[in-house]
């Protein structure tokens, strides 16, 4: 398992497992994963066991993870395994419908070629599949980049890069954008050439707190919180509010002798769950696992737990926008 993981320790998870509080709560969790990795096996079945654990999550959207690729044939079309063995593995699943809504990886940078790719994804898909999602992240300190998924400087100024992003639009898909909140202004650029793509910011926006930011952690959220808010102002980015139990964030969590209680949990999120709900609104927001990742931090119950205690003053309207409505809306899953 890469070093840019937090491994996942049962054993220590049930120490501090709760009970789900408002366990019928219509839940549809906007990200997740299945990883088949050398060390790390996490699956269907793995994630069902989790969505079932007492919160009511009706519906899933699945997020790629570089899984069961093809091993030959085109290399442009070798992600295209990963969807069609989603669909397969969760044909027929119900309460909760995993991966109702599939997410691909295709190489945007093939510029038009990607329509072949998409296209390809969506017979595989049938009828789930709902857009790409192609990391971007970079950042100085190149500690900090995972390197599964290393990406060069500047790849969403790039003309290829943006050619694909322009196949996406053209076929009425979604772009799902991870990368680190200094990148954000290259995004506003993105969103602004490409009015009509629904782009999703995964992860609260890449909220980055270790290596070279560690010492300057008021600055970062002064910086991040800036650039979410002149973000939020193009109508068709939408943020997942989620993906803060990983390394780079820096919060912690797993250092404790017993997990985190879903109050530490809602008192250390706050600040950015708030400050992305404040500047996009519920209606463009959506909680996310963020599993099996955040699972190195803390469980399933527990993040949940802390989601609806810091939503417990919303109205039910909010409520349910931030719990299943956006999700469903944006990735169209209904």
């Amino acid at each position: 398992m890469s070093s840019n993981y937090l491994p996942v320790r049962e054993e220590w998870l049930q120490r501090g497992q709760e009970q789900a509080i408002e366990p019928a709560l219509p839940i549809v969790d906007a990200h997740h994963h299945f990883y088949d990795r050398t060390g790390w096996t996490y699956l269907h079945a793995d994630y069902a066991a989790d969505a079932r654990s007492g919160h009511a999550v009706q519906a899933s959207v699945y997020m790629q993870a570089l899984t069961r690729y093809r091993t030959d044939g085109p290399e442009a079309l070798r992600p295209v395994g990963e969807t069609a063995f989603v669909v397969a593995s969760t044909a027929g699943a119900r309460t909760p419908e995993i991966a109702k809504g599939i997410v691909g990886y295709a190489d945007l940078r093939l510029g038009a070629g990607v329509a072949a790719v998409l296209d390809a994804h969506a017979q595989a898909g049938r009828g789930r599949f709902r857009g790409v999602r192609h990391l971007t992240t970079w950042d100085a300190d190149g500690s900090l980049a995972n390197p599964l998924t290393a990406a060069p400087q500047g790849l969403l100024r790039d003309a290829a890069y943006r050619a694909g992003l322009a196949q996406l639009q053209a076929q009425g898909l979604s772009y799902d954008a991870w990368l680190f909140w200094p990148q954000l202004p290259e995004l506003m650029e993105v969103a602004a050439a490409f009015p009509a793509l629904p782009i999703i910011v995964d992860h609260c926006g890449g909220v980055v707190r270790i290596g070279a930011h560690a010492a300057h952690r008021d600055e970062v959220f002064a910086r991040w919180r800036a650039s979410m808010q002149a973000l939020a102002r193009f109508p068709n980015v939408h943020v997942k509010l989620g993906g803060l139990g990983m390394r780079i964030n820096g919060f912690g969590f797993d250092s404790g002798a017993l997990p985190p209680s879903s109050d530490r949990l809602a008192a250390t999120w706050r600040p950015w769950l708030l400050g992305c709900i404040d500047a996009f609104g519920p209606e463009r927001c959506m909680f996310e696992s963020n599993f099996p990742v955040d699972k190195g931090s803390y469980s399933f119950v527990n993040g949940w737990n802390a989601f609806k205690k810091l939503t417990a003053d919303f109205s039910a309207t909010e409520r349910h926008a931030l719990f299943q409505g956006t999700a469903s809306r944006v990735y169209r899953l209904a």
